[in-house]
């Protein structure tokens, strides 16, 4: 079953149906859903797709002719490989194809590892020839830092060249929840924030299987895939795997900046500014600013705060690297019972902030907030408060601010996941909370709350115009 990607693949059939020739770039992370989103794309169509594997550049070439001409063109009568890349890459041309040609090239960076010359041999085919041609070529890859920064770089041959940039995110939560559709709203919740929005996890989980079943016998057990997961795509990515995962552990625990993560590890911080930038590239770490912060607040290099982006990464460091050992010995139940279980829910409120804003975003296409926000994410800031006479400088955050282009109007939402409805002492911290003569303009709150709002809470937004929306209203 397929299940969401209805934007990727607009997107896709858009470029297929112009009237010109078409190269696309789609890349993403890896188990993010790339073969699949193009295996849908291309199943109603006479395409051409050829997975690359890490092997021989004479291997590789064997195995992409012998793709090309099982397709039935004129040169599979004399030929049984072709005998040169330009050669072979030409030949789309000659696939037989009542629309345009399409050529789908899977993980290509494994392509030009065993020949770098690749990207030069197709950029002068494409500038003599198939950008004249009827033809829609498609470049695949996982590996993030190879496609942003060779690729698609200025120095690089096919700079300029591709029609089409698509880079692929993890699916959002209402697309997550046709998963899970017997799941109650709680534990989609829970499910999201264990496994995000990517693909391939949540295929491994049962939806037939209770949440705590899931969690025990596919991510806990020794043996299923999820359980050596977090290793695998390490050690195949980075070297050096005990540094990053002790820099990982620590932004899991909430060490998320600079001096922190080096208090914690004890590594240099010229050293840990390394790995975060490649933890970064592989889309692991991110490094997040408050929304409202200016460009030179933003080029600093001690600013900002470190977090997890990968939330299967997050919920593994964050429960169950630490208890290894117990896992190894076979102690499923203990780790559930006593680690997981208890924490699980409260764990689960950083989901819920993202859902709010995935949520804010609709909203804000649909034309339904007070106006149209152009920047939105976590707001934090320090901020002096005078009360009684007294001056008192605090850390303030906020959930969520969205603003407008011109920062007149701010939307200011609070986020609430805990098991009690939301009461008016919510709203009224909201509200103090934001440093009006800092940002003047016009203000409108929000609250978020899974578990609803008191009565008096509803009272006073009633007469206040502040919005409330209850997790069943997500």
């Amino acid at each position: 079953m397929f299940i969401g990607r209805a934007r990727e693949l607009d997107f896709l059939q858009e470029r297929y149906d112009s009237e010109r020739a078409e190269l696309v770039v789609l890349y993403g992370r890896r188990r993010i859903g790339k073969t699949e989103l193009l295996q849908q794309f291309a199943r109603d169509k006479a395409a051409v797709f050829y997975a690359c594997t890490e092997c021989t550049d004479q291997e590789q070439l064997a195995r992409f002719s012998k793709r090309i001409l099982q397709t039935g063109i004129p040169a599979a009568r004399f030929l049984t490989s072709f005998s040169d890349w330009e050669t072979a890459l030409r030949s789309i041309q000659d696939v037989p194809s009542e629309g345009k040609k399409l050529l789908i090239i899977d993980e290509f960076p494994y392509m030009c590892a065993s020949h770098p010359e690749l990207p030069s041999i197709l950029q002068n085919l494409w500038d003599h020839e198939l950008s004249r041609a009827n033809v829609m070529l498609i470049l695949c890859g996982s590996a993030m830092s190879f496609i942003e920064n060779e690729l698609l770089a200025e120095r690089n041959p096919l700079y300029g060249r591709a029609t089409g940039i698509y880079k692929l995110l993890p699916l959002p939560f209402v697309s997550v929840r046709q998963f899970f559709p017997q799941y109650s709203v709680e534990d989609q919740v829970a499910v999201y924030a264990i496994l995000g929005g990517i693909p391939y996890y949540l295929i491994q989980f049962q939806s037939e299987k209770s949440l705590e079943e899931n969690i025990r016998t596919n991510i806990l057990q020794k043996g299923c895939v999820l359980y050596s997961e977090v290793e695998f795509l390490l050690r195949q990515e980075l070297r050096e795997t005990s540094v990053y995962n002790a820099i990982i552990e620590a932004v899991a625990l909430g060490n998320n900046t600079l001096a922190l993560i080096h208090s914690k590890t004890q590594i240099e911080k010229t050293k840990i500014s390394v790995y975060l930038k490649n933890l970064m590239e592989i889309g692991i770490i991110e490094r997040e600013f408050s929304v409202l912060s200016t460009v030179k607040e933003r080029a600093g290099s001690g600013r900002g705060l470190y977090q997890l982006t990968d939330a299967y990464f997050r919920f593994w460091y964050a429960f169950l690297y630490g208890s290894h050992s117990e896992l190894e010995a076979g102690d499923v139940a203990g780790v559930w019972q006593h680690l997981i279980a208890p924490q699980l829910h409260a764990y689960a409120a950083h989901a819920f902030e993202k859902i709010c804003v995935e949520h804010l975003r609709a909203c804000n296409q649909a034309g339904t907030l007070p106006f149209h926000f152009i920047k939105i994410g976590r707001w934090w800031e320090k901020v002096t408060h005078i009360a009684d006479g007294k001056r008192r400088t605090v850390s303030e955050e906020i959930d969520i601010v969205a603003a407008d282009r011109a920062e007149q109007n701010f939307l200011l939402a609070e986020c609430k996941f805990r098991h009690a409805p939301a009461d008016l002492d919510v709203l009224r911290h909201l509200q103090d909370k934001f440093p009006q003569k800092k940002y003047p303009g016009n203000d409108h709150y929000m609250i978020f709350s899974f578990y609803g709002f008191t009565e008096r809470l509803r009272e006073a937004a009633a007469r206040e115009h502040v919005l409330l929306v209850s997790g069943a209203e997500i």
